[in-house]
C-alpha cells in the first residue's frame, strides 16, 4: 500500500424533525468525513463527534490531521497493518473510527475483495433494525409509534420522570410491535426497580443504560425480567469484564470503539462473556451505518436507523425497506 492522501471535512445533514433524548435536542447530524486515496482508489469513512465523550468536530479533525502529519500510520504498509498502527496511535473514539473504516473501504476497493467476503457474512441478507422514537410526552410518543406502522421494532428514548407512562402509551398504541428503550443515563436509583418492572409489564425486550456510568453499580445483583444493556458504560473490549453482574447486553457502536476493527473484537469478547449484543450507531448518514452492518448478522438487536431520520442522505444511501436494512451498496462503502 503506497502512502495515502487524506481529505477530511465537517458536514451537516438536516434532520426531518428534531431528535430529542434526555441530554438535549438535535436538528442536524454533524459528522466528520474522511477519504484516503492513492490516486486510483479511494476509501471513505465517517464519524460523529459526541460531546458526552468530550469530542467536538474541531477536536476530531485536529486528531485526524495530526495523525496524518506524522506520516507513519498511513504510509507504506498493507491496510491491515495500517489499522493496527492506527489502534496504537489513537485512542478509541470518533477520529479513529473514521480512519479505521476508511482503511477497510480502501482495502476492499483496492483488492476487489468486499468486506462481506473478508469477514464471511452473507451479503444478500437483510436484518430488522430499530426505528427510534424521540423523547416526548406519552401521547406524542404514542402518535409517533402509530405513524411508524412500517416498523415492527421500535426503540423509545426515555428521560426519567414520566417514563412509565411513556412505555405504557407506546405499548397501547402498538400492541403488535417489539419494543426496546434507551434511558441515556436518565434514571435515578429509586426509579430503577419500579421502572424496569413497568418495562416488563409493557412487554419490553431490553432497557439501555438506565443509570449514569458512575452509578451503575446499583445494578449488581438486581433481579428483573427485562435485560439491561450497557451503552455509555461500554466502549471497547477492555470494558466488557467490568460489565459482568450489572448488565445482560452490550451496545457496540463504532464511534465508541474506535472503528470496525475494535468493534469486531468487542463483539467476540462480549459473546464469549455471555452477553447479548446490540449493534448501534449515532445519528449519522449511511456512510457511518454501512461499516456497522458488518456486525449485524450476528447481533441480537440492530439499531442502525440513523439515516432514516435525515432529510437528505448520502448517494447512494443504505437500503431500507419494511423495517429492514440490507447490505450497503459497494459504491457507498465496503
Amino acid at each position: 500500500m503506497t502512502h495515502l492522501r487524506l481529505s477530511v471535512s465537517v458536514e451537516r445533514f438536516a434532520l426531518k424533525v428534531p431528535f430529542v433524548i434526555s441530554r438535549g435536542t438535535k436538528t442536524h447530524a454533524i459528522v466528520v468525513a474522511v477519504s484516503l486515496s492513492d490516486g486510483r482508489v479511494t476509501g471513505r469513512g465517517e464519524c460523529t463527534p459526541y460531546a458526552r465523550y468530550g469530542e467536538t468536530p474541531e477536536s476530531v479533525v485536529a486528531e485526524i490531521e495530526a495523525l496524518a502529519a506524522r506520516g507513519d500510520v498511513l504510509g507504506s504498509r498493507d491496510a491491515a497493518g495500517a489499522r493496527e498502527a492506527l489502534a496504537a496511535a489513537l485512542k478509541p473514539g470518533a477520529a479513529r473510527n473514521a480512519l479505521d473504516c476508511a482503511l477497510w473501504d480502501y482495502e476492499a476497493k483496492a483488492s476487489g475483495v468486499s468486506v462481506a467476503q473478508r469477514l464471511g457474512f452473507d451479503a444478500s441478507m437483510a436484518v430488522e433494525t430499530c426505528f427510534t422514537l424521540s423523547l416526548g410526552a406519552p401521547e406524542a410518543m404514542a402518535i409517533a409509534a402509530r405513524e411508524a406502522k412500517g416498523h415492527r421494532l421500535l426503540k423509545l428514548k426515555l428521560g426519567g420522570a414520566g417514563d412509565i407512562e411513556r412505555m405504557a402509551a407506546v405499548r397501547h398504541a402498538r400492541p403488535d410491535a417489539r419494543l426496546v428503550a434507551d434511558a441515556n443515563e436518565a434514571w435515578t436509583d429509586d426509579m430503577v426497580g419500579p421502572f424496569l418492572a413497568a418495562a416488563d409489564e409493557s412487554g419490553f425486550e431490553l432497557v439501555e443504560q438506565p443509570l449514569p456510568v458512575d452509578a451503575d453499580d446499583i445494578l449488581e445483583g438486581l433481579m428483573c425480567s427485562v435485560p439491561v444493556c450497557a451503552d455509555e458504560s461500554a466502549h471497547t473490549t477492555a470494558d466488557v469484564r467490568g460489565l459482568i453482574g450489572r448488565y445482560e447486553a452490550v451496545n457496540i457502536k463504532l464511534d465508541k470503539a474506535g472503528g470496525l476493527t475494535e468493534a469486531l473484537a468487542m463483539s467476540a469478547a462480549a459473546k464469549a462473556a455471555g452477553f447479548r449484543v446490540m449493534i448501534g450507531s449515532m445519528v449519522a448518514t449511511s456512510l457511518a451505518v454501512a461499516p456497522a452492518f458488518a456486525l449485524a448478522s450476528d447481533a441480537d438487536w440492530v439499531d442502525l436507523d440513523g439515516p432514516l431520520l435525515l432529510a437528505e442522505d448520502r448517494n447512494p444511501p443504505a437500503q431500507f425497506a419494511d423495517g429492514l436494512i440490507r447490505p450497503p451498496p459497494s459504491r457507498l462503502w465496503g
